[in-house]
Order: C-alpha cells, then structure tokens, then sequence
C-alpha cells in the first residue's frame, strides 16, 4: 500500500544559495516564505479528515530544512511531532543538502519521530555539482549518507539528469556511485528550465542545452534499470506536476512530461518485449504476451505505442497482453 504523506513545503528556507536551476514556486507551489502553526495545522488536519486511516508521515519538503533557523526548525518539529504524539501520524521525514548534515543537527532529528532524511544529492560529479551551483561536493552527499544511516534514519537521495556540464557516462558515474553508499530510497528526475532561473539565462543564451524527452528517458531508464538491480527503489521518476508548472511560460524548455516514469518503464518494456521476440525469431504471426497485471500499461506504452512499434517492427499480425496475477512484476513471457 502506498505510504500516506502529508506534504508541507518549506520553501526558499535555509539555502546558503540559489542552485541554477532553481524556482520553487513553480516546483512547489506558491506557499508562504514562513509557515505559520495555523498554516501547517490547516494543512495537516484537512488530509487527516479526508482520509480514512492513520497518516504515515508529515513531510518537510523544500528549501534546506536542517539549514534554517534552529528555533524555527523545533517550531516546525514541535507541530509535526504533537501529530504524532495524538497517534494520528507515525513519523517525520524532511528534506535537505547534504552539508547540513553533521553531529548536532542530527541529535536535533532524533530527538523528534524524524525517521526518514532525504538527500538533494543531484549528481556525483563535483563540476557538475559546481556549474550547477549547488555549493556542496560528492564527497558531502557520501558522508551525509553514512552519518544518516548510523543513526538508523531511513535515507534518500535525489538526483538529477542533464544538469549543466553532465554527460551519459557522468550519469552512469553518479548512479554507481550512489549504488556503492546504498540508500534507502532514489528519486530522479530530468532538468527542467524554469522561468526566472539562472539555468534559464543560459539556455536563452544558448550556453544551455537540456536533454531531449527521448535522451531524458533513456538516461533515466539506465539508471532505473541498475537501481532496481541494486535492490534500491526509485519511488519517483520525473518532477510531481503542479498547477504553476501548467501555467503558460512558466516551463521554458526541457524534456517535461507528466507521466514521465510511464514513459520510463514503457520504454524498458519495449526493449524486453523485442528482444524476446529476436530470440524467439517470431515474426509475421499472433503473438501472446505474459504479464503481471501492474505491467500491463507499461507492455502496452502511453496510446498503445508498444504495441504499434513491434506489430510494425516484427511484421506481427496481432499482439494479445495476458494478465497473470502469479506473474512477478518487471518480467516478461511469450505463451504462444
């Protein structure tokens, strides 16, 4: 069962800089500068009323949320932490870099039912990292890691694609790398060029090319792949949309696309499914696949487009999708 989250953006708060790709209001949303014990009680007890089970975080996303004001980070705690106390939430989780993570900020989390950490990692490269402006290098996300899951926090890691000065094999750098200090949990999404960003002065200036939606998916699709090998799950490919990320030029360029991990894990399927049919030496005939009936959407691709590319490819007559519920996921069969 997917986890319930109560999101709570803390946005713009507690970052020594502004990374160049960077417009939270578009990202996040257009919330406050400071949070007020009104604003977050409102926000936590609507969810609460319209679900109809225990929450299992509330959740402090944006901005650097071990990087504000102490006093204002044990405000914020103290609120979170009351829901927890009542027995209506069973945990925290935040959201922050990597270099504000160290011995007493950590004493300040687990005072608190903070349990899951999540790390804005973005790259392994350091001139990635640098022509980013991120501020930090690999070397931060690393020890923050390590000293994260020694105090036994659950520990995430966000990473980016197509950032300035990154590469196909700076990626498959990075995800190694992040293999290598084992994570709990991976989130990745491609670069978008915001309105009003740095990133987006560059691309204008034609200093800036972001990724194709076709390159950013392949590049994505990689690191899934070995990820998943790994045993590290990505619980989100591509950005959360919001309603300001629809609002007319607020995107300047960059491959955006809703239902990016679709076209991810589609993508993955494609491959699956034609090189099955190579080693089969199917052609010019019915074919029935074998799915579990999660992968069924991901065989067929977004409007059926797998199945139009290997009826066109292999000459295929019809394609028949099975679903069989004893079928584990992300695996493929031909049954005729």
């Amino acid at each position: 069962m997917k986890p319930l989250i109560i999101p709570i953006f803390v946005i713009y708060r507690g970052c020594p800089n502004r990374c160049v790709f960077c417009n939270e209001r578009i990202t996040a949303g257009n919330y406050p500068d400071r949070l007020t014990e009104d604003t977050i009680r409102n926000i936590c007890d609507r969810h609460l009323k319209n679900s109809g089970r225990r929450f299992d975080q509330i959740a402090f996303y944006g901005g650097n949320f071990t990087g504000i004001d102490r006093d204002y980070q044990i405000e914020l705690l103290d609120i979170a932490q009351s829901y927890v106390n009542a027995g209506m939430v069973n945990s925290i989780r935040i959201s922050t870099r990597p270099d504000y993570i160290d011995d007493d900020r950590l004493e300040l989390l687990t005072r608190y039912n903070v349990s899951t950490v999540e790390i804005g990692a973005q790259s392994m490269v350091d001139e990635v990292l640098s022509l980013s402006g991120r501020g930090h290098s690999s070397e931060d996300v690393r020890n923050a890691v390590r000293l994260l899951k020694g105090e036994g926090i659950e520990t995430g890691v966000h990473l980016m694609v197509g950032l300035p000065g990154d590469t196909r094999k700076r990626l498959e750098y990075t995800v190694e790398e992040i293999i290598k200090i084992r994570p709990d949990t991976v989130r990745i999404h491609p670069t978008i060029v915001f309105k009003d960003t740095s990133l987006a002065k560059s691309y204008l200036e034609g200093e800036y090319r972001p990724p194709s939606l076709d390159d950013a998916v392949e590049l994505c699709k990689h690191a899934l792949l070995r990820f998943q090998k790994a045993s590290i799950p990505v619980i989100r490919l591509g950005l959360h949309t919001t309603k300001e990320m629809e609002a007319e030029n607020n995107i300047i360029a960059g491959p955006f696309h809703p239902a990016f991990r679709s076209l991810v894990e589609g993508a993955i399927f494609l491959d699956m499914a034609s090189d099955l049919l190579k080693s089969a030496g199917l052609k010019d005939r019915d074919v029935v696949f074998s799915v579990a009936p999660k992968d069924v959407s991901n065989l067929r691709g977004m409007k059926n487009r797998n199945i139009k590319i290997l009826k066109k490819s292999f000459n295929l007559t019809e394609i028949h999708v099975r679903e069989n519920p004893k079928q584990e996921r992300w695996s493929l069969r031909i049954t005729s």
